[in-house]
């Protein structure tokens, strides 16, 4: 495949609003053994994105400056000693950085093939969401059939998410929700019971209707619902936090509950995980996940596409909480 000299990118000279992304052409990153450089036809956004515009959450060494953490698009060339996928493949990943790009590359142990009869548009809603959620809600805290849990944030990209997978895994689902349009929304993706958060207070509702409390908790709220989360969970529950948008410190909480009822608190980010960690879970979903795709079983949630150039509108959505589901960049 010929390839260009140069590329659009969204260039971020400074960490700031969203205003602060600016268009901005530049040379092609350089492959390392193992990559792919993929001519990206979209991208997603993603809560870590706003992070990093605003300059709470660099990118780790050696990764891209760039945004982005998903793409879709064509295998555009191969890297040395990389395996697995050919020039021409229609792909989708998890980038370490470098997504909001015209040329991403990314590691090929990240990377998976479109499902079947998906457009670039729903393959790129997935990689970052699914990636977080199996490592997260699966592989760490262990949800099977029979379990119940309660999922924080239900009509997010990550809620939309582990909704379905929940449900498709035989769990009953609780979720919260800002509205009553994001409940209805979080129901027909399977959820049991969607709590308004403003209205109602999880922890009375899971107490008078999860017989003995939930088994699995994903939070992405943190300080604010800490110990409200651990009242909620059942003997040998576990709480899974994956973001603190209510705050990373939770001062004054009673922590006997974790004693009595033997919890397992646990958390992680899915950024700073080694290749070998990232090509696990993607062993994983390619083998456990993508089938359920395949079938109709679980699919992406598209709020809204933006053009390219349209990005900070993107970021402006996105910080505003009013999408349901994810947000995606069609970048040609």
């Amino acid at each position: 495949m010929a390839l260009p000299s140069e590329m659009r990118y969204i260039d971020l000279p400074q960490p700031g609003a969203p205003d602060a992304m600016k268009l901005a052409t530049g040379s092609l990153p350089d492959l390392k053994p193992g990559e792919l450089l993929i001519r990206v036809e979209a991208t997603g956004i993603n809560r870590p994105d706003v992070a990093q515009r605003q300059g709470s959450y660099p990118p780790p060494p050696g990764a891209s400056p760039i945004l982005g953490l998903e793409v879709a698009g064509e295998v555009a060339a191969l890297g040395a000693q990389t395996q697995g996928f050919k020039v021409g493949d229609k792909v989708c990943a998890l980038a370490n950085g470098g997504g909001y790009a015209e040329y991403s590359a990314v590691p090929a142990t990240q990377t998976l093939a479109w499902p079947e009869n998906y457009d670039a548009i729903r393959a790129a809603a997935l990689p970052e969401t699914f990636f977080t959620v199996w490592a997260n809600l699966f592989m760490m805290a262990g949800l099977k059939a029979g379990e119940t849990v309660l999922i924080h944030g239900g009509s997010s990209g990550i809620g939309t998410t582990a909704i379905q997978l929940a449900k498709a895994t035989g769990a009953t689902v609780f979720t919260t929700v800002g509205s009553a349009e994001k409940a209805d929304a979080c129901l027909r993706l399977g959820a049991a019971r969607a709590i308004n958060y403003k209205t109602e207070d999880f922890a009375q509702v899971i107490k008078a209707e999860a017989e003995g409390g939930v088994n699995v908790v994903l939070d992405m709220i943190g300080a604010a619902y800490f110990e409200r989360n651990l009242a909620c969970l059942a003997r040998d529950g576990r709480l899974s936090i994956i973001a603190f948008l209510g705050g990373a410190v939770a001062e004054k909480v009673n922590l006997t509950p974790i004693m009595v009822k033997r919890l397992r608190v646990m958390g992680s980010t899915m950024r700073p995980r080694t290749a070998e960690e990232k090509r696990e879970i993607r062993d994983e979903l390619q083998a456990k996940v993508w089938p359920l795709i395949e079938a109709g079983k679980v699919a992406p949630v598209v709020h809204k596409v933006f053009d390219f150039a349209d990005v900070v509108e993107a970021h402006r959505l996105m910080e505003s909480s009013d999408h349901i589901g994810k947000i995606v960049l069609r970048v040609v």
